[in-house]
């Protein structure tokens, strides 16, 4: 419902309805958390009129939220036949997280001064990770790891890298190689901890050691 300004309630039927502030963001998460979920498969349309009936929402900013998914590479738009899924392959992840682990390289040497200020906040973000792999919920493992990850970027106060980071689609990419590939996952915690040890000792390793540990959900074919 457009300008609806009461708090967002969700029930197990239907989303919350959304908030007028940052409308295309919030339609555009909840495509990506579509995706993700395998709501929308791989070459399936995503009907924008439907979309806004659920959401609520007129079709214009659905039609925009689209429009940004697609230069994530996530949609594609074919001619009358409006926007889809696109297919997702070995290609697409080998390019995703070389370019997200060098972004992160960096965030961690720019940051590296000031994370030992920031030390109880990541610790606090690590112990979430924990407790969601304790109950074996993968998906608040993979929203607790990313926003660790989100976490040191910011912590970078490098505006640009932050912006470029944010627009790879992180949480999709993530759970879309987490389900292709199998990968692990329940040891992320334990890795975090080590990171945040190289980020209390100022350790200039620690940087490298970020990198590799993005690389470590990627397929095997894009590793080192």
């Amino acid at each position: 419902m457009e300008g609806v300004n009461a708090p967002s309630v969700a029930t197990e039927d239907q989303p919350a309805p959304l908030q007028r502030t940052g409308l295309v963001d919030q339609i555009r998460e909840f495509i990506v958390d579509g995706i993700s979920s395998g709501r929308w498969q791989p070459g399936e349309r995503i009907v924008e009129r439907r979309v806004a009936a659920e959401l609520g929402v007129s079709q214009g900013p659905v039609r925009e939220a689209l429009r940004l998914l697609e230069t994530l590479r996530l949609i594609e738009t074919l001619p009358n036949r409006g926007a889809r899924v696109r297919p997702f392959g070995e290609r697409d992840l080998a390019e995703i997280f070389p370019v997200r682990a060098g972004l992160e390289r960096t965030a961690v040497e720019l940051a590296l001064p000031r994370l030992a200020e920031h030390l109880d906040e990541l610790e606090a973000q690590n112990a979430r990770l924990a407790e969601a792999a304790t109950a074996g919920d993968l998906d608040e493992q993979i929203r607790e790891s990313i926003h660790f990850h989100r976490l040191v970027v910011g912590f970078s106060g490098n505006q640009l890298l932050t912006s470029v980071w944010e627009g790879l689609g992180i949480e999709v990419w993530t759970t879309l190689s987490l389900r292709l590939h199998r990968t692990e996952i329940y040891s992320k915690s334990a890795e975090h901890a080590r990171i945040i040890e190289a980020f209390r000792q100022r350790d200039p390793a620690a940087a490298q050691m970020l990198h590799d540990h993005v690389m470590n959900y990627a397929p095997l074919t894009c590793r080192p």
